[in-house]
Formats: C-alpha cells, structure tokens, sequence
C-alpha cells in the first residue's frame, strides 16, 4: 500500500478486502501496532485488541471461524464512509447464519484513525444486545 492513499481510501479498500476475502489486503491495511475496540464488557469479543497479528488472528479471525454457520462468512456491506484528515468514519452492515443457527444482521460503525497509509486505531460501535444474542446465544 502507497503511502499516497488516503485515509479513506485505505478504509474502503479494508472494508471491501473483508467482503471479498482478501487475507493479504486485510493484513496490509493494518500497521503493525494498530489497535481495534469493540464496544461492550461482557461479550468474548469486548476489549481492546492490541497488534495486527491478535487483530487479524484472535479478533477478526476468531470471529469468522467461531462464530458464523459452518461454511459460511458473514456478507458485509459499505454503508456510508467519511473522511476529515486520519479519521475516517465508517458505516456497515453484516449479515449471515450465526453458528447459534441464528439470523446476524447487525449495522456498524468503525472510526478509524489512518496514519503512513495504514490503519493505526479503529473504535467499533454495534448492537452488541444483537451480537450477544445471535452470536453467543446469551
């Protein structure tokens, strides 16, 4: 990734590495140190993740792997994007069978912070009452 990309452009070109798949753009999005919080206290996935190794691995992967009907990856689906300096705020929505056999049709919203043509910090804000029922039956 050029260091010339905007920050917006590096969260759309993220986003849509998700909804196709694209292992290698989703790891060249992410600084080495870049940080993701997902909101809430109580669910596996609350917290702070720390490196893009644990983002792509533990949250992101985890995620995908666990969570979703076997064989199945949720459909993601760029809303809205905004963009002023190295914050980009982003809008999606996902959707898919939750391995819970569960219906998943959540809308979020990333605020990202791009710093060197790479994602440093991103702040996710969910329906986490839907992820906690439709993810983890709770």
């Amino acid at each position: 990734m050029t260091t010339e990309a905007t920050p917006r452009a590096v969260v759309t070109r993220y986003i849509e590495a998700v909804a196709a798949g694209d292992l290698p753009t989703i790891i060249d999005s992410f600084a080495e140190d870049a940080t993701w919080t997902y909101p809430g206290t109580d669910l596996p996935l609350s917290g702070t993740w720390r490196g893009r190794d644990a983002i792509i691995n533990d949250f992101l992967g985890k995620a995908t792997a666990s969570l979703f009907a076997p064989g199945t990856t949720p459909t993601i689906t760029l809303t809205n994007v905004l963009a002023d300096g190295p914050t980009v705020i982003a809008e999606w929505r996902a959707q898919a069978e939750a391995a819970t056999g569960l219906p998943y049709d959540n809308h979020c919203l990333g605020l990202f912070t791009v710093r060197a043509g790479r994602i440093t910090e991103v702040r996710e804000y969910t329906d986490t009452r839907h992820a906690a029922q439709a993810l983890f039956g709770l």
